[in-house]
C-alpha cells in the first residue's frame, strides 16, 4: 500500500479486496481509493460518482477504484497506524461543533475475507458512535458518513468484530484518532500521523522524523519518510528475509534496506509516488 496527496486528493494505491458503502460503492477488487476535498460546500456538489472518477482520470489511474468526497480540506486528515492496520480519518464539524461530516477509511495489511471487510464496517461504525456518544454529541451517525475498507494478501482473517485481532485495532485506533480529527485546525499543512508504539508502554505517539526515539536506525543523516515503507514486504531477496516470528510464523524482516532512506531515493519517492521498486533500485544504480 502506497498512499500520498495530490490535486486535494488522498490516493491509496494497492491490490486490495475492498469494501465501500459511498457512491460507486460495493465489494470488489480494486488498485485504487482515493478521498477527494473540491474545497466547495457540500451542497453544492453534483453527482459524487462522477467527481471522484474525474479524479481518477485525471490521475491518470486504472478506473477500479473506490472513492469518496471529504467534507473538509485533505490536510486535516488524522492518520492512526496500528501494526499492519492504518486508519485514515477526515471530519468536519458544523454549528455548535456538531460533527456533519465523519469519513473513515480503513486498511489492512494482512487479508481479510469478504465477510470480514464486511463486519469491518459495523466494527467501524460502533466505535464512531461510542466516540461521538461519550463526547455527548447529539448525532452519532449522518446521512452523508462513508466507509471504505480494504485488505491486501491472501485472508488469513475471517472475522473482524470487536473482539476480533484486526477489529480491536480498528476500534482502539478510531477510539484514539477521531477525537484528534475533530480538533484539527484549518491551517495544519500536513496530516497527523499517529503510531502505535510499544516503546515504554503500548500507546499511540505523533510521529516526526526528528523526534523519533529510534534515529539513526540505518545512518547519520538518513531521511525518514518512510520509515514504514509502502513497499513491504516487497519479498525482494536483495533487500531482505523471511525470518521466523515471536507469533510462531514467518515475517520479512528488511531491517538492513536504506533503499528509502538515503534523501536522493527519498526526495525520488516524493516526487514519483507512483514508481515501482523495480523503478527505485533502478535509479539506486544510476546514483552509484
Amino acid at each position: 500500500m502506497k498512499y500520498y496527496i495530490r490535486n486535494d486528493t488522498l490516493f491509496i494505491r494497492g491490490q486490495f479486496s475492498a469494501a465501500s458503502t459511498g457512491p460507486c460503492g460495493g465489494l470488489r477488487p480494486v488498485s485504487t481509493v482515493l478521498l477527494y476535498s473540491p474545497g466547495q460546500p457540500r451542497e453544492a456538489h453534483g453527482d459524487s460518482c462522477r467527481e471522484v472518477t474525474n479524479q481518477v482520470i485525471r490521475e491518470g489511474l486504472p478506473e477500479d477504484f473506490f472513492g469518496l468526497i471529504a467534507g473538509n480540506d485533505i490536510r486535516r486528515l488524522c492518520i492512526v497506524q496500528y501494526d499492519y492496520i492504518t486508519v485514515f480519518i477526515q471530519a468536519s464539524t458544523g454549528g455548535n461543533d456538531q460533527p456533519d461530516q465523519i469519513t473513515i477509511l480503513v486498511y489492512s495489511g494482512e487479508g481479510l475475507a469478504e465477510n470480514a471487510l464486511l463486519q469491518m464496517i459495523v466494527t467501524v461504525t460502533s466505535a464512531k458512535a461510542r466516540v461521538l456518544i461519550d463526547a455527548g454529541l447529539l448525532f452519532p451517525a449522518a446521512s452523508d458518513d462513508h466507509v471504505i475498507v480494504v485488505s491486501e494478501r491472501e485472508a488469513r482473517h475471517m472475522e473482524a468484530g470487536l473482539q476480533s485481532e484486526a477489529g480491536w485495532r480498528v476500534s482502539e485506533s478510531i477510539l484514539f484518532g477521531l477525537p484528534h480529527a475533530l480538533k484539527q485546525e484549518d491551517s495544519r499543512k500536513d496530516p497527523d500521523l499517529y503510531v502505535y508504539s510499544r516503546l515504554g508502554g503500548g500507546h499511540f505517539v505523533l510521529w516526526h522524523p526528528g523526534e523519533c526515539p529510534y534515529y539513526p536506525c540505518h545512518f547519520p543523516g538518513q531521511r525518514c519518510d518512510y520509515c514504514y515503507c509502502p513497499f513491504y514486504p516487497c519479498k525482494d531477496e536483495t533487500l531482505g528475509q523471511w525470518v521466523n516470528g515471536s507469533n510462531g510464523g514467518t515475517v520479512w524482516n528488511c531491517s538492513r534496506c536504506t533503499l528509502l532512506h538515503t534523501p536522493e531515493h527519498a526526495e525520488y519517492l516524493r516526487r514519483n509516488p507512483e514508481a515501482s521498486l523495480e523503478e527505485m533500485k533502478k535509479f539506486e544504480k544510476k546514483q552509484g
